[in-house]
């Protein structure tokens, strides 16, 4: 193997430790410190603290506060601090833990602090996303060659060392950089430094990764990120010896004892309920044909909207991922460039996009969109030249004044009026038709049986409604971060409107009757959004036919009366409806909406056992009937792609909270949006990688997002799930590192539930001996 390979595959391993990042206008959800899965939590956020700086837990004040609002159980924290060796009670231990916090502050302004200036002013200049007006000239040399070229003009760079003059290749400049120092460090070196901007890094690892427009127009990997950087710091003759590790404090050992011990109690009462509900299910009977069926996201955020509908009528909802199974490129109507919607753990395989098929609509949608987008080119001209905006303020006069004075003070009223416009301005799906032409006919059967296999269904409603969610904010650079995690940060509408098109072809219904799917020849698909924000519900009903106006009125009342219930339950407010809609035109509102904050659980099971329960808006739910899926083949895809999704939601949101400066996104207050990718924290240094504090915290010192790992409760047989795990060793690794936790409610076993006690064993809920797995449930090597 060649030197440039080597040092290639070396700075690829080195880099495994810096979680990915995508950039904000596509805010995909993951584990920042997804590169130590492989590990015991608690010595992967040890090694973490070491490498990227970040804390691992909760803080002793966020502990304190959780046992006073007794969501901590205190009979299981004695049990898990005795675990642990310690006898004291809780109190004195988290004053010990406050006692213990280093408060060790770095030196100032060194030479890695100017480095870093530098460097993250090229990164930005170079993975510019078509924001800036002077964008840096001959990125198509890639960032290596472009830095090469044009180093010695950056005033801010000393002219000696290697950057005085770099060799041709990043592969060269590294053993140049790097010749004084023995090999056996040289990976450690390559771990530092990745990690001394993990923002960027990330950045850089998920762009190469996943190519795309940008990256083969301007290249830029991590051999050559990484060329610059060490050619950066041997021109300030900054010291590369790596820094010796630490060993783990005995506030670790503590910390991960009282969040075991809060996850228990959450944990408990969670299984408990799906038991009880169980149970119920077993003795309740089979009900009539539905009025209509909703199949939502499994986000947590449809779970009370879920709830209130149900509440309303003969309703039967459902959850599934919000890409709706379909893994697309989508390009709208009118959009310059296709996004992938679905989830990174899925391959984009086709390519839809919008085509019309209303002459009239569409020129009408012509003209007025082709009005609105004059008049935001204005404004965007304004924002971006002094004088442009000097003139025009002084023009415009008090007519301007008036409307920032509106967004400030009257932000419901804004709302009203943009929603007026946006009523005259026809919706895409109201004039054009997801293509289908890059989907064959056995794919389009797959898609919609794998849905109804996954969800367990064996009957149709005259309504089916699949229902994708968006958010909906003003001035917010998070606005991804609302939409759709399943369609990687994009609203969810399309790809429902992709299936429901699927559903309703006559050759696709037939070949699915062929395979046991009995749909009535008076059923009907329709597709819908979900906005979040104010928990209004659009029904794209173009396909609807008049035989069906009676119902489809009557759900469109429903769904209004669910979303003021829901709306009330989210916001205490005399008028909580319009308060949310408030919040989405308010361009100062720094919490719109909550997004998936709170999340705790996740519930595979039947539908009906879903409507029983009321889980505050913090289980994702996914619908699953074990009685349907005798091979286990739909739970195996459950519990290998969304349930692996929702770790990452989880995980992400955690780390955010527990640190937001190191792994969220600090406060939106002092946040600088940079080349549409991300968000500085000031004017400049790394580019953030997860979520800002106003989406975990209520106040400064207030968490509203509790952070606890993810507890999966799973109903289905116990033995099909531990083949399952069995089957997949990459699932069964993160239960064994505890990243997440796994309970099964046993159905066929008197709706007993078994906690997940590794290496492919069950402890049951009330305290008996430890099930170990069947001789059928042998481990084998991982098939995916």
């Amino acid at each position: 193997m060649s030197t440039e390979s080597t040092i290639r595959d070396s700075i690829d391993d080195a880099a495994a430790t810096v979680g990915s990042v995508w950039p904000i206008h596509s805010f995909v959800t993951a584990n920042p410190l997804s590169g130590f899965e492989d590990q015991p939590f608690a010595e992967a956020v040890a090694q973490a603290t070491d490498i990227l700086g970040g804390r691992g837990y909760p803080s002793p004040e966020t502990f304190r506060e959780a046992l006073s609002r007794d969501q901590i159980d205190r009979a299981v924290l004695a049990d898990e601090l005795s675990e642990a060796g310690y006898e004291a009670d809780p109190e004195t231990l988290l004053d010990r833990m406050d006692t213990a916090v280093d408060d060790a502050t770095e030196e100032p302004d060194t030479g890695e602090d100017r480095v870093d200036h530098v460097l993250t002013k090229w990164l930005s200049a170079f993975l510019d996303e078509g924001r800036a007006h002077w964008p840096l000239p001959d990125r198509d040399l890639g960032f290596y060659g472009v830095f090469r070229q044009m180093a010695a003009y950056d005033g801010q760079i000393p002219d000696s060392g290697v950057v005085a003059d770099l060799p041709a290749t990043p592969t060269e400049a590294i053993e140049t950089v790097l010749e004084p120092h023995p090999e056996h460090q040289w990976d450690a070196i390559f771990e530092e430094q990745l990690a001394a901007l993990p923002g960027w890094t990330g950045f850089v690892k998920q762009r190469a990764a996943d190519g795309g427009e940008w990256q083969e127009r301007y290249r830029i990997t991590l051999t050559g990120y990484l060329a610059v950087r060490l050619a950066l710091l041997d021109a300030v003759d900054a010291d590369l010896t790596p820094s010796p590790g630490t060993d783990e404090h005995e506030v670790d050992e503590l910390s991960e004892a009282f969040l075991c011990a809060w996850e228990a109690t959450y944990r408990e009462e969670l299984v408990e309920s799906v038991s009880a509900e169980s149970e119920a299910l077993a003795d309740s009977e089979p009900s009539g044909r539905p009025d209509a069926q909703l199949v939502f996201c499994i986000d947590t955020r449809s779970e009370v909207l879920r709830r209130h509908l149900e509440a309303t009528g003969d309703y039967e909802t459902h959850g599934y991922a919000g890409f709706f199974g379909i893994p697309m490129e989508y390009e709208g109507y009118d959009s310059e460039v296709s996004v992938e919607a679905c989830p990174p753990i899925a391959d984009a395989q086709h390519h839809v996009r919008d085509e019309p098929t209303d002459a009239e609509t569409k020129e009408e949608y012509d003209h007025l969109t082709g009005i609105r987008k004059g008049a935001a080119e204005i404004v965007e001209s304004i924002e971006t030249n002094a004088a442009t905006a000097y003139g025009f303020v002084e023009s415009a006069g008090s007519g301007y004044g008036l409307a920032l004075a509106a967004r400030t003070l009257v932000p419901g009223r804004v709302h009203d009026f943009f929603d007026g416009v946006d009523e005259r301005v026809p919706h895409e799906h109201e004039f054009c038709r997801p293509s289908l032409d890059g989907l064959s006919l056995e794919e389009q059967v797959g898609y919609a049986e794998t849905a109804f296999d996954l969800m367990g269904w064996d009957r149709f409603a005259r309504l089916v409604v699949f229902t994708g969610h968006a958010g909906e904010t003003a001035n917010n650079p998070f606005d991804s971060s609302l939409d759709c995690g399943a369609c990687a940060g994009n609203p969810g509408g399309p790809s429902a409107r992709v299936l429901a098109e699927i559903c309703n072809q006559d050759a696709v219904q037939a070949e699915l009757r062929e395979r046991g799917f009995e749909i009535p020849d008076d059923t009907v698909f329709l597709a819908g959004q979900h906005n979040t924000t104010t928990d209004e519900v659009d029904l794209y009903d173009g396909a609807v036919p008049e035989s069906h106006a009676e119902e489809l009125e009557t759900l469109r009342a429903d769904l209004e009366t669910a979303r003021e219930a829901t709306a009330q339950e989210r916001i205490d407010s005399t008028d909580a409806v319009r308060e949310t809609e408030r919040k989405a035109a308010d361009w100062a509102e720094t919490r719109p909406e909550w997004g998936l904050a709170g999340n705790a659980g996740f519930v595979v099971g039947p539908s009906e056992l879903a409507a029983g329960l009321d889980l505050d808006g913090r289980a994702f739910l996914h619908s699953y009937d074990w009685s349907t899926d005798p091979d286990g083949d739909a739970l195996e895809a459950i519990m290998t792609a969304p349930m692996v999704v929702t770790q990452w939601i989880n995980c992400q949101y955690y780390f955010s909270t527990v640190d937001t400066a190191v792994y969220g996104s600090g406060s939106k207050i002092t946040h600088n949006p940079v080349g549409n990718v991300g968000v500085y924290q000031g004017n400049g240094g790394d580019l953030m990688t997860g979520l800002p504090l106003q989406s975990l915290l209520a106040a400064d010192d207030e968490p509203y997002h509790q952070p606890l790992r993810l507890s999966t409760v799973v109903h289905a047989p116990v033995d099909t799930v531990t083949d399952i795990l069995a089957d997949h060793e990459n699932v069964a690794q993160l239960l064994d590192n505890g990243w997440l936790s796994l309970t099964v409610v046993d159905p066929t076993r008197d709706h007993a539930a078994f906690h997940y006690a590794g290496e492919l064993s069950w402890q049951p809920a009330d305290g008996a001996a430890t099930v170990e797995p069947t001789a059928e449930a042998t481990p084998a090597v991982a098939d995916d």
